[in-house]
């Protein structure tokens, strides 16, 4: 019999028997694509006579080591919250050239000493990726490689039983003709989803799927899979040969937790002591407009550099540019400053960067970017022995942060001399403390001097 051709909406998936201009059940306007339904029934999991699923008691279900994979990489292992979880999909992504491939054919060399591996490649020969293993120093004789792109082939390899980890390279290739002939529609990216997800969980297996992202760094088409899988990685390039990577979602773990590593000839290769990687080494004094922030990411203290530039704004029209810290946080900080400092901001241009270029989240930078922000705006340095660290509130204040004891250790073992901060700190961090409760105090105890202006709200002065 010949194939069936319906028209299927990219955007909710609704099928119609012709096509349509506006999908009748999401209102997406030329969404519908023409598929060719074939009559032939794909490779199932059940098709190899798996048995019906039963419960189980709770208190029988494995625990602890036993259900993780230790990768032999250690940054993988910390940013997936202490291994990788059996049964469990993972979802990678990060821009062209980035370095996913390189690093899941790393992943894949280290886990094969374990267990049977199966490299899946759609972009990729198989000639081409032995090149790349051949060039990194990587045997690869305990893995498999499968260059395929259709989806009821790789499940008919998969059911073979012979593989419990599987690298697919990537999502966006594979295509199902049950779903149409054309590879990357929603469509496509769901039902592959569903199906290698349901698969791993069934055969207690791992399946790592490689994605693209767009121009504005999302996962392309796959973001609207990120609910079916249980992790979500994303590969950040630092515009150095530094390589981030970060977990957007973590049902087995923290999503705090980052790992780094740096792109060299033979691959890439972990950071295990990042700590002042991403401080900037200067020969004299430190130049207007840079402090040293004390950042908590995870289970580790980084101390990054702060930088900020600030010049009159063009036509009356003021901006911020910032891309490694919410733009909305240094328009916050420089409310706050304006405020309660007396300092003028809403005529300035700010620019901010952060050395290294990692991305920040954590809140205790906020008093570390009111100091940077003071010293662009003023042009008093800040000492290079002197940290900070604190959350601001919009009435001036400087609220505590996690682990602040984590950061005056890190910050003397470094040759840091002054932290300032609204908690104390034990005594024996062999680091002098200058406790502060508001932005004040705060820039007092930076630049050895009071505010430019008293405070126009007399409860904070």
């Amino acid at each position: 019999m010949e194939d069936k051709t319906v028209y299927i909406c990219d955007n909710c998936g609704h099928k119609e028997y012709k096509w349509t201009g506006r999908c009748p059940s999401c209102g997406t306007w030329n969404s519908f694509s023409e598929t060719k339904v074939s009559k032939k029934q794909p490779v199932r999991l059940s098709d190899q006579g798996t048995a019906a699923a039963a419960p189980v008691p709770l208190a029988s279900c494995a625990t602890g080591e036993q259900v993780r994979i230790f990768s032999g990489i250690q940054e993988i292992d910390r940013v997936l919250g202490g291994g990788i979880m059996k049964g469990s999909a993972i979802m990678i992504g990060g821009e062209p050239g980035i370095g996913k491939s390189t690093l899941m054919l790393q992943l894949a060399e280290s886990v094969s000493r374990q267990m049977k591996v199966l490299y899946i490649s759609g972009e990729e020969s198989a000639p081409q990726i032995k090149q790349r293993a051949d060039r990194m120093g990587l045997s690869g004789k305990e893995m498999d490689i499968l260059c395929e792109t259709d989806l009821d082939a790789i499940m008919r390899v998969l059911n073979s039983g012979k593989y419990s980890f599987v690298i697919l390279d990537s999502i966006q290739t594979a295509i199902s003709r049950e779903m149409g002939n054309t590879a990357g529609t929603v469509n496509q990216l769901k039902y592959t989803c569903t199906t290698l997800t349901d698969w791993a969980k069934l055969k207690d297996a791992v399946v790592i799927m490689i994605a693209h992202v767009t121009k504005d760094g999302n996962i392309s088409g796959p973001k609207t899979i990120e609910h079916m899988v249980d992790t979500v990685l994303y590969f950040e390039n630092s515009g150095t040969d530094l390589r981030i990577v970060r977990a957007s979602k973590n049902r087995y773990g923290s999503i705090d937790e980052v790992a780094i590593f740096r792109m060299m000839e033979k691959g890439l290769e972990q950071i295990k002591n990042p700590e002042t990687i991403f401080l900037t080494k200067r020969d004299g004094e430190i130049p207007p407009g840079i402090s040293t922030a004390a950042v908590y990411e995870g289970t580790r203290v980084f101390l990054v550099e702060l930088q900020a530039l600030t010049v009159p704004a063009k036509a009356g029209v003021s901006r911020i540019f910032s891309d490694k810290i919410d733009s909305s946080v240094i328009s916050r900080i420089s409310a706050i400053l304006e405020k309660r400092c007396r300092i003028k901001f809403s005529d300035q241009d700010i620019y901010v960067n952060v050395s290294g270029g990692i991305r920040i989240k954590d809140v205790g930078i906020e008093l570390p970017i009111a100091m940077t922000l003071y010293s662009a705006r003023t042009g008093i340095p800040v000492s290079g022995s002197v940290l900070s660290a604190g959350e601001l509130s919009l009435t001036g204040e400087v609220l505590n942060v996690r682990n602040i004891e984590g950061r005056a250790r890190t910050a003397a073992d470094f040759g840091f001399k002054r932290l300032v901060s609204p908690a104390p700190v034990p005594k024996d961090t062999c680091i002098k403390f200058e406790r502060i409760k508001v932005i004040n105090d705060g820039i007092k105890a930076v630049f050895g001097k009071a505010t430019s202006a008293e405070p126009e709200d007399k409860e904070i002065q």
